[in-house]
């Protein structure tokens, strides 16, 4: 495993994790993509959400 962010986040797509966020929320779900920002997609049933990458404050594999 590679010690880059957008590799460690190739690694984690499918599986679940749980996003603190700079307001103190904790948001969990499976990691369904991130993009060059490092915004994330999570899927938690059958909803989806999309977290803006500057209101993550770290990401729990």
């Amino acid at each position: 495993m590679s010690d880059q962010p957008h590799d460690v986040l190739e690694d984690a797509i499918g599986s679940v994790v749980a996003v603190d966020l700079k307001d103190g929320e904790v948001l969990e779900g499976e990691l369904s993509g991130y993009d060059q920002h490092l915004n994330l997609v999570l899927s938690a049933d059958e909803d989806t959400t999309i977290i803006r990458g500057d209101n993550v404050v770290s990401i729990h594999l």
